[in-house]
């Protein structure tokens, strides 16, 4: 079952991802994203003069926003230019739009990053959802417009 607005994927040179893949650069990928976050805290806790925030207060929401401002730079960038993470290129997937022509646009990679937190808060079902849509997309994947595909071995082709 796929939203009414959700177009299909054209057959792409490459095979849509398997949840497995994707939970494996989802964990290869914190890796980096730790790192960004680790000198994010550390560079606000010296801009507070190293007092640290008080949990519920606006400094710690404020701090929470950059994370995920700094999250979606470290998705984001990687998506933009190359259509690969860290995580993603170790597995060989690469984020695609539905046409698989053009490189997916910052307002449909905010939609993917969005709905990617809305997957992961919802226990994990907008994930799950690949399990049962024909093409493995998820909810992110519908909600933005795109697919990961994961790419031939260098030298192979689909099919071959």
């Amino acid at each position: 079952m796929t939203a009414p607005d959700s177009p299909s994927p054209p057959r792409l040179a490459a095979e849509p991802a398997a949840l497995g893949f994707r939970l494996m650069a989802m964990i290869y990928d914190l890796l980096p994203l730790g790192a960004l976050w680790f000198a994010t805290a550390a560079l606000v806790l010296l801009a507070r003069g190293g007092a640290p925030v008080t949990p519920g207060s606006p400094a710690a929401y404020l701090e929470f926003a950059l994370m995920l401002a700094v999250g979606f730079g470290y998705f984001g960038l990687s998506w933009r230019r190359g259509g690969q993470t860290l995580g993603m290129r170790a597995w060989r997937l690469r984020l695609v739009r539905y046409d698989g022509e053009s490189t997916p646009e910052w307002g449909e990679l905010a939609r993917r990053y969005l709905a990617a937190g809305v997957s992961l808060a919802a226990f994990g079902l907008g994930f799950l959802w690949s399990l049962i849509d024909p093409e493995r997309r998820t909810w992110h994947d519908l909600a933005s417009h795109t697919a990961m595909v994961r790419l031939p071995k260098p030298g192979k082709t689909r099919g071959g």
